[in-house]
């Protein structure tokens, strides 16, 4: 398991170290009413090996009417972690980026008493693409598998 080397430079984010937690820094907007933030929550996110691990920590909010975690949260993890992995195991270097293509399988339902983590690796990057797998989990359980394209973008002058 290999942290992140530094904090990684993005200026809309605020990364610090977590609470204390060795490898893990913080994955948090600067501009807390923006979705990620607003919606998920405060996120905590650590590089092993090749994959990045972005962390959400589940609330009330999160849950549907069968108290698991809503799928919508679990597809919002999912897509920042592209974004996340990006960042701490790619070039980091994409200006403002888009989501082009996100499949996502879900596999069992998500218990709102645990983290849930977006495992992300990176399966090919180019000078305008990234193109990304991972897993949805929390402990051994698969919640969801997915696969994502991020195409790069300039940045806006």
């Amino acid at each position: 398991m290999a942290d992140l080397e530094a904090p990684f430079d993005y200026h809309a984010l605020s990364a610090e170290e977590a609470d204390g937690q060795e490898g893990w820094y913080t994955w948090n907007l600067i501009d807390r009413t923006r979705y990620n933030t607003a919606v998920l929550g405060d996120m905590w996110v650590r590089r092993d090996g090749e994959y990045c691990r972005l962390r959400m920590f589940p609330k009330r909010h999160h849950t549907n009417l069968g108290d698991n975690i809503h799928g919508a949260i679990t597809l919002g993890l999912v897509d920042i972690a592209l974004f996340a992995t990006m960042h701490t195991v790619g070039s980091g270097n994409a200006g403002p980026s888009v989501t082009v293509e996100l499949s996502t399988q879900f596999v069992c339902a998500g218990d709102p008493e645990q983290p849930l983590d977006a495992v992300t690796e990176i399966v090919r990057e180019t000078g305008r693409m990234l193109f990304l797998r991972g897993q949805a989990v929390q402990g051994d359980a698969v919640v969801a598998s997915y696969s994502g394209i991020v195409r790069k973008m300039k940045a806006r002058s």
